[in-house]
């Protein structure tokens, strides 16, 4: 009789989910048994920062939401996803049948697994009174390294602004393990580099996503993530929003488990008020996060362009240097204009290869031979849809050269220096054509310094306005991504006698507390790894 009852459940969840069971595959026999979906997928085209992985379609009067799931790897980001694909479907306990998108065996994750793309899941179930976008970011803070993380936030901005991308976002999920006690550097790390993709309105869009959980209220974690000081909702009584979930839902199904059946209802229980709440919030525009997306990267090319010019500097006060002793050394020989010898340190440029499984390729300019966009460019073919381009030039090189003038592949331009002889002649070849018989060959020298130090006090208030634009507009005003740059601008501050600028920079340290500064320095030890 039990026999019977058991299988008469059985056949009602096949006649239940037959359509959708037609469209899978089965992975594992149960109960419950697994199904794996079977979705669109454009994963093939390597020009698009991210892959997309489409189950249904898409209805334009269903209501639609698109959510950011967000947390380091191992929180349990995949079994979430398929979590939420089971409400949608209106699975039960006792239909003994659970249903999977994310599968690591699979094209797409493979694909994923290399590039490190985010994904964008979309599904349309017509068992389901809404539409669901799931982006879904490769683990932030993991052994990949920071930069993969800008690639990230790359991948995020392009995504904002493709035709058919995500134009608004209804929540941002902070996925974390309900069994922690404490933040590690690591995860105050990826938050706040979360936190810093944002406008200062998507705050009360952020909710906290526990996974891991038993159902106890998980006091040490909420109190971690305030004195973290991670913006989030908040509840009535000044809480964080968060919701509660297990992670057990495939575990071989046995009525006499209570604990088993207590995991199941907790987390169908919370996943059922994290749908009430996606439903009820007003969606926000990524417009503010191109905007803080794109002075972020402005202040990373100042940056960049600063310790370049920086490099320029020493080289040709080393230049001056040598080319004062050396004619000081040989007085009597320059005076007669007789040739002599000398050694000096020579900066040359060399092309080298970049490890592609650590970085995409890079957009560098064969004419100013420079890195224009490096980390984190992820059109392979066509130059000209690079990010830096605009009006088919670059934004970047020092001459704005046309998009033609650059390539694309796993190179990029490096700075290096070796010693070479040089004679009297050499000098008065590189600079005695140049200028007026009565100016000297150091008065020419001194000029292009000066020069040099004209470009270098407009990149370091660049660099300062780009900061000022951040503190205004971004949600995390104290971003460890303005952090790890601020004791280098207070340097060229002082170098250009601007205390009072410094000191605006110090007050940003300052403001950022201990924690981030443990963070920051999790950071810099990932960005030398």
């Amino acid at each position: 009789m039990a026999y019977s009852t058991e299988r008469q459940k059985k056949e009602s969840s096949l006649y239940k989910f037959h359509a959708i069971i037609k469209e899978s595959i089965v992975t594992e026999e149960g109960p419950p048994t697994r199904y794996h979906l079977k979705p669109r997928t454009d994963s093939r085209d390597p020009s698009k920062p991210y892959i997309k992985v489409t189950f249904g379609e898409r209805h334009t009067k269903k209501l639609h939401k698109t959510i950011l799931l967000v947390g380091g790897t191992g929180t349990g980001k995949t079994t979430l996803i398929d979590v939420m694909i089971n409400y949608m479907l209106g699975v039960q306990r006792e239909d003994k049948v659970w249903f999977e998108i994310t599968d690591d065996q699979s094209y797409y994750s493979q694909v994923h697994t290399q590039t490190r793309r985010i994904t964008v899941y979309e599904f349309y179930l017509q068992e389901s009174p809404i539409h669901l976008t799931i982006i879904d970011t490769p683990g932030y803070g993991d052994t990949h390294g920071v930069e993969k993380d800008k690639e990230i936030a790359e991948s995020l901005l392009s995504l904002s602004k493709s035709a058919e991308g995500i134009h608004k976002i209804h929540a941002v999920c902070l996925v974390i393990k309900a069994t922690q006690t404490r933040i590690s550097e690591r995860e105050l790390y990826i938050f706040d580099a979360v936190q810093s993709l944002f406008g200062r309105d998507i705050a009360e869009n952020i909710i906290l996503v526990l996974t891991h959980s038993r159902g106890t209220i998980p006091k040490n974690i909420l109190t971690a993530v305030k004195e973290a000081k991670i913006k989030c909702a908040v509840n009535q009584q000044n809480q964080p929003v968060y919701f509660l979930f297990d992670n057990c839902q495939t575990e071989p199904a046995d009525e006499t488990n209570e604990m088993l059946k207590q995991s199941w209802d907790l987390t169908f229980t919370e996943i059922t008020g994290f749908f009430i709440f996606i439903e009820n919030i007003k969606a926000k525009s990524l417009k503010i996060t191109q905007g803080v997306l794109e002075k972020r990267k402005q202040l990373e090319t100042n940056i960049s362009d600063l310790q370049s010019l920086n490099q320029k500097i020493d080289t040709k006060q080393n230049e001056l240097k040598q080319a004062q002793e050396a004619v000081e050394q040989n007085k009597k020989d320059a005076e007669e204009n007789k040739n002599f010898e000398y050694e000096v340190d020579v900066v040359y440029i060399e092309k080298v290869d970049i490890d592609p499984t650590v970085a995409s390729v890079a957009t560098c300019c064969t004419v100013c031979e420079e890195n224009c966009h490096y980390p984190g460019c992820w059109w392979i073919g066509a130059v000209w849809r690079c990010s830096m381009m605009k009006n088919n030039h670059c934004t970047v090189c020092t001459n704005k050269c046309h998009y033609s003038k650059h390539v694309k592949e796993a190179k990029i331009y490096e700075r290096k220096t070796r010693t070479e002889k040089k004679t009297y002649k050499d000098l008065k070849n590189n600079y005695d054509v140049k200028i007026r018989k009565d100016e000297s060959l150091v008065k020419k020298l001194e000029e292009e310094l000066q020069k040099l130090e004209i470009e270098k006090i407009k990149l370091v208030f660049e660099a300062f306005h780009s900061v000022e634009t951040l503190q205004m507009i971004t949600l995390n005003t104290d971003s460890l991504l303005t952090l790890q740059h601020v004791d280098f601008l207070i340097e060229k501050m002082m170098e250009i006698n601007e205390p009072e600028k410094a000191r605006t920079l110090e007050n940003i340290k300052k403001r950022a507390g201990e924690k981030k500064q443990r963070a920051l320095e999790y950071l810099r030890y990932s960005i030398k790894k």
